[in-house]
């Protein structure tokens, strides 16, 4: 009666309710037609795939102790069954995203019209209607239902969802959409979410870690507790409450969740370590197992120790902000902080070459040749540039060994006499090259001992003439450098471009009493079954007999003890140990390679683009800490290793140190001990006729191959 009269008084609204009426029946008639038709001719996908359906598995890679490192793969994700998750888990997510799930088919209606509602009173789309089954639809079928925000989406959407329902039961839904769902940082599926943000499996995680994994659902990058940590407490924490409401947990559960501190997991539990180690890791794998490598789950068992991993970077890191705040004098550079100050003020990241000083640490085990860390730069999120692997850098005075050890393969002792003099050799183009030593000092004759652990360039250079270029390149590529050398005097004192990871693996020689094994980092790869698809064959070379390298290391612990890395001895590191420093033209370029019986180390620092770290810049000085530090922390945790044992075929003699001969009553005023491969001892005394030296400048002009440009720059240490 009353709504009678009201039409009979304001008889429009009866014209507007039947308008209403009428549009809302074509709207429902074009609903239903868009329902029949929008999956006809083949537009929406089978469901049957749905049987066949496995989600990509990212390859694992581990640590030599089993120490799961990261991920590999275009999706990060590891499968886990239904039964494995915990309900508290299972109910975090269905409350948050779903709470009719089992009770709907795949639409839910009652939520749609809550959101019509809601949407119509926001004037715009504030909230979705998708459940759980519609989502697992979106995801699965990616490449045939967009993300547009549109009715035919979701109808087409919705469409997809049903004839999932009528197929599969709701614990299989579920289990799939929780293998499926993205959750930030680069983590599919709740499994690879919980070790990325926790450390472990989801199987152990608490009331509130499943709350926080759920509310991620919402936006995972908005509420990455990694970034946003204030937002993730508090998503977290209205999970909680919808928890509680829903009578998944108690009052009580409820609140001592909400007051649960944040605990995520450090870098080496969640996955997020040696960056640098495992881009090189994953493009040895690419190059072997192509597309296979981010499909099919494979299991990478590396070389790395993360305990050492974490030495060296700590250790680098703190010796360059040492330099960078002016401990060893003045430096006025950009620092690394004050980039990062300039960056967060809006300034550009990511450049080509890092404005700031930069570094890279290679630690091997030379018996196998085992990379056991490897730092390629100071922030991987800001230069993906390796400069362990990628850097082509003058090697300078840590090239020397090489050198010497060609000599010594020739028969020359660490008593042979060498001249530490200027010299001037002419080139085609008609200029002299005139090298000098680091002091701009020349100390004339001394044993060819001094001249390595002194680093004095003359003589270097006269035993790299006097042994032959061929000889020493060969040598090179014996110790496993394969960057191009040419055959100019210069590259007796380290002028030709090498990688360090190649510089540093080729002390493995010296470590090893004369066996090189060439730098690796994956120990083998097992397919998803645990089978063995791939292990990489180990390289072992004989470069240098035992007697030959036992001279060598000999010589080299003098470096370490008196010579241009002696820093490392007044520290207290007390191991044997023996190593190179090395230093390029104007100071651009500072290295220590060092090791012991078990373990090969080397630092390099400069820049990018170089340039002069420094006034007065030395390896000796710069370089040697960080070695230091390293090493005395890694030998804290592990044996330390005995001395190299003396071959029997090496044999002592009394010399004449100003001869290299043998003394007599005429020359006992500088007597040395010595030591010498056997049948290459001195017969002569200090007074007999020693005969043309292989030394003289005269001899070095005959040797030496001239070169029209020398394009190369003379590293003075």
């Amino acid at each position: 009666m009353a709504f009678s009269s009201v039409l009979s008084r304001r008889p429009w609204l009866g014209w507007l309710l039947v308008l209403g009426l009428f549009g809302g029946a074509i709207g429902a008639g074009g609903l239903v037609g868009a329902w029949a038709v929008i999956c006809r001719d083949g537009r929406c996908p089978s469901i049957a795939s749905l049987e066949q359906y496995v989600p990509r598995q990212t390859s694992k890679v581990y640590a030599a102790d089993g120490r799961f490192i990261t991920e590999l793969g275009l999706e990060r994700r590891t499968l886990i069954t239904l039964k494995d998750i915990p309900k508290h888990v299972r109910d975090a997510v269905i409350l948050t995203e779903d709470k009719r799930f089992y009770s709907h088919h795949g639409i839910d209606y009652f939520r749609i019209f809550g959101a019509l509602a809601r949407n119509v009173r926001a004037g715009s789309y504030v909230q979705g209607f998708s459940t759980i089954t519609m989502q697992l639809a979106r995801n699965v079928f990616s490449d045939r239902i967009s993300r547009e925000k549109t009715l035919l989406r979701k109808i087409k959407e919705a469409r997809v969802a049903s004839a999932i329902e009528k197929r599969y039961s709701k614990d299989k839904i579920l289990e799939l959409y929780l293998n499926q769902v993205y959750l930030g940082n680069g983590a599919y599926g709740v499994e690879t979410a919980s070790q990325r943000y926790f450390g472990k499996s989801v199987r152990d995680v608490t009331v509130a870690e499943a709350a926080v994994l759920a509310g991620l659902l919402k936006g995972p990058e908005r509420y990455n507790p990694r970034r946003f940590a204030d937002r993730a407490i508090l998503r977290r924490n209205t999970v909680l409450e919808l928890m509680r409401r829903g009578g998944a947990i108690t009052n009580e559960d409820a609140s001592l969740a909400k007051s649960y501190p944040l605990q995520l997991a450090e870098r080496t539990e969640s996955g997020d370590v040696a960056p640098y180690f495992v881009e090189w890791v994953r493009q040895e794998l690419e190059q072997h197992f192509g597309k296979r490598l981010y499909d099919e789950g494979l299991k990478v068992y590396t070389t790395l120790d993360v305990d050492m991993q974490t030495a060296a970077e700590r250790a680098l890191e703190n010796q360059l902000q040492a330099i960078e705040g002016g401990r060893h004098g003045a430096y006025k550079h950009m620092t690394y902080e004050a980039y990062l100050a300039r960056s967060a003020e809006g300034g550009e990241r990511g450049a080509a070459n890092s404005p700031y000083l930069q570094g890279s640490f290679v630690a091997i085990d030379p018996r196998t040749g085992a990379v056991r860390a490897l730092v390629g730069g100071r922030d991987y999120g800001d230069s993906k540039f390796n400069r362990a692997t990628q850097a082509l850098r003058q090697p300078g005075s840590t090239f020397k060994p090489i050198v010497y050890a060609a000599a010594v393969h020739e028969g020359f002792s660490p008593a042979q006499v060498v001249d530490d003099s200027p010299i001037s050799l002419d080139q085609l183009s008609g200029d002299a090259w005139t090298p000098q030593n680091y002091d701009m000092k020349f100390m004339g004759s001394m044993p060819m001992r001094k001249a390595l652990y002194q680093s004095r360039n003359l003589a270097a250079i006269r035993t790299g003439l006097a042994v032959g270029a061929d000889a020493v390149i060969t040598m090179a590529r014996r110790f496993g450098i394969t960057t191009p050398i040419p055959p100019y005097p210069s590259v007796f004192i380290g002028s030709a471009d090498t990688y360090p990871v190649q510089m540093i693996g080729a002390y493995s020689v010296f470590a090893n009493l004369g066996l090189r094994t060439t730098p690796h980092s994956i120990s083998k790869v097992e397919n998803a079954d645990g089978k063995v698809v791939w292990k990489p064959d180990l390289v072992r070379e004989a470069v240098l007999s035992p007697e030959e390298s036992w001279l060598m290391v000999n010589m080299m612990k003098d470096v370490v003890i008196r010579g241009t890395g002696a820093r490392i001895w007044s520290s207290g590191f007390r191991i044997p140990a023996g190593g190179k420093t090395g230093t390029t033209n104007d100071g651009a370029d500072v290295w220590f390679i060092g090791y012991t019986a078990d373990l090969v180390a080397g630092v390099w620092m400069g820049f990018d683009k170089p340039q002069k770290i420094k006034a007065n810049a030395q390896g000796g000085e710069l370089a040697t800490p960080a070695w230091t530090a390293f090493m005395t922390e890694v030998y804290r945790r592990k044996p330390q290793p005995p001395d190299w044992p003396r071959p029997d075929g090496v044999i002592v003699r009394e010399i004449d140190a100003l001869t290299g001969r043998l003394p007599n009553a005429s020359c006992t005023s500088a007597l040395v001990t010595e030591f010498f491969v056997q049948g290459y001892e001195p017969t002569r005394t200090c007074t007999d006729d020693p005969g043309p030296s292989p030394f003289s400048l005269d001899s070095a002009r005959a040797l030496v191959k001239k070169d029209t440009s020398n394009p190369f720059r003379l590293p003075p240490v």
